[in-house]
C-alpha cells in the first residue's frame, strides 16, 4: 500500500452521500468457497521467512553504509537499506495491518508497530483508514486513500517519489497528535476511544526521533539519521512507483473492484519489496487471503477478472496517457477489458463508456 494520506475536503465530501454509500454491495466472483477458505489459512513460517530476510537485508545494508561511509561505494548499500526501509515497510505495515501475514497475533502486531514507525504511519490512525479504504475503495468524499484526485496533482506525485509531501503531511499529524488533538478528517474514520492510543504512540515515537538528533549532535555526525527517518525520504520511491498502479486512472465512485482495481506482474525483487500487493485487485475482492497466496488466488479466478498487467513498464505505458487526459478532463477513465465468458459489469458501466480510453 503505497504510503497515502491526503485530505478529503468538504468540497470532495459533498460529492457523495455518506447515507448512499453505507451499505454499497461490492461485486464478487463466484469460486468454490471451500477454495478460498483453504487460501485464507495463515502461515507463522512463511512470514517469518519473509520478515527475516526483510530484516536481515535490513540490518547488512545498513552495516555496510555505514562502514564505507561517507566513500562513494557506501551508495549501493544506502540505496537497499533505504528501499528495504522506506517502501519494504509499506508492505508489512499493510499485511500485518491486515492480520494476515502471521497466523500468531502478536507477530502480526509488533511487525506492523515498527512498520508503521518507519513510515510514520500512526498505527492506531491507519489501520481506522485502512478499513474504510476497503469498505469505500476509491468512493470519492468516503475513501481516505484515494492517491490522486482528479485532475492529478502531477507534481506532487513526482515530488512523493521522494517522499516529500507525504512525510511533511504525516509530521504534521504527528505534531497534532502529540499535543492531544485529531485532524479534523481522522474524525470521520476514528473512533474517540481510540484516541488516547494515537496520542501516546506519537509521544512515544517523538522521543525517538528526540533520541536519535541527540546521538548525532553527541556524535557530531548525520549518520543517525541515515539510519532513522531519512530512509522515508530515500528509499520511498519503490512504494510510491508501485502503489501508483493499485487504483489510478480506473473508475471512482462504483461497485466492482474490477473497475477501480488493477493487478501487475512484477519481477520477483518487487513482488518481494511489494509482498505480492501487485496482485491487488485479488487482494481487494478477497482481503482475508495471506500476501502469499494471492498468486493462486489469481489463477483460481483469472477467468473472471481483467488479465494484469503484464509489467509495470506496460501498466505505466497505459496509465499517463489517461492521466495526461485528466489533466483536460477529468472524466478520462481505463475500463479494463472482460475476458470472454467473464460476468459483465453491470449497468453502472455505461455512464463510464463516453470516458472510456
Amino acid at each position: 500500500m503505497m504510503a497515502k494520506y491526503y485530505s478529503l475536503s468538504a468540497a470532495h465530501r459533498m460529492q457523495n452521500d455518506v447515507s448512499a454509500v453505507g451499505s454499497l454491495r461490492w461485486y464478487k466472483p463466484k469460486v468454490d468457497p471451500q477454495a478460498i477458505r483453504a487460501l485464507m489459512q495463515k502461515s507463522d513460517s512463511i512470514a517469518l521467512r519473509d520478515t527475516s530476510i526483510w530484516f536481515l537485508g535490513l540490518g547488512v545494508s545498513g552495516y555496510l553504509a555505514v562502514l564505507l561511509w561517507p566513500n562513494v561505494w557506501s551508495i549501493p548499500f544506502w540505496f537497499i537499506y533505504g528501499v528495504l526501509y522506506g517502501s519494504g515497510s509499506d508492505s508489512r505495515w499493510h499485511e500485518c495491518g491486515h492480520r494476515t501475514a502471521f497466523k500468531t497475533e502478536w507477530m502480526n502486531n509488533v511487525v506492523y508497530h515498527i512498520a508503521s514507525f518507519m513510515l510514520i504511519r500512526n498505527p492506531v490512525v491507519w489501520k481506522a483508514s485502512h478499513v474504510r479504504h476497503h469498505t469505500d475503495t476509491i468512493i470519492v468524499g468516503r475513501d481516505p486513500e484515494i492517491v490522486a484526485m482528479r485532475p492529478p496533482d502531477l507534481l506532487r506525485i513526482v515530488l512523493n517519489l521522494f517522499g516529500l509531501i507525504d512525510t511533511l503531511t504525516l509530521l504534521k499529524r504527528m505534531a497534532l497528535h502529540v499535543t492531544g488533538r485529531i485532524h479534523p478528517d481522522e474524525e470521520t474514520f476514528l473512533r474517540t476511544k481510540d484516541y488516547p492510543r494515537c496520542f501516546r504512540v506519537a509521544r512515544i515515537w517523538l522521543a525517538i526521533y528526540l533520541a536519535t538528533g541527540f546521538t548525532a549532535y553527541w556524535f557530531q555526525n548525520f549518520l543517525p539519521f541515515m539510519l532513522i527517518g531519512l530512509p522515508r525520504l530515500y528509499g520511498a520511491w519503490h512504494h510510491v512507483m508501485t502503489g501508483l498502479l493499485q487504483h489510478l486512472g480506473l473508475a471512482e465512485n462504483v461497485t466492482d473492484h474490477r473497475l477501480n482495481t488493477r493487478t501487475v506482474l512484477m519481477n520477483p525483487v518487487s513482488r518481494f519489496i511489494y509482498l505480492n500487493m501487485n496482485y491487488h485487485l485479488e487482494h481487494h475482492l478477497f482481503t482475508m487471503v495471506p500476501y502469499y497466496h494471492l498468486p493462486k488466488l489469481h489463477a483460481l479466478i483469472k477467468d473472471d477478472v481483467p488479465p494484469a498487467e503484464p509489467s509495470i513498464l506496460a501498466a505505466f505505458k497505459r496509465l499517463v496517457p489517461v492521466l495526461i487526459k485528466q489533466l483536460r478532463y477529468e472524466n478520462a477513465v481505463i475500463i479494463p477489458t472482460l475476458p470472454t465468458g467473464a460476468t459483465d459489469y453491470g449497468p453502472e458501466v455505461e455512464r463510464l463508456l463516453p470516458s472510456a480510453v
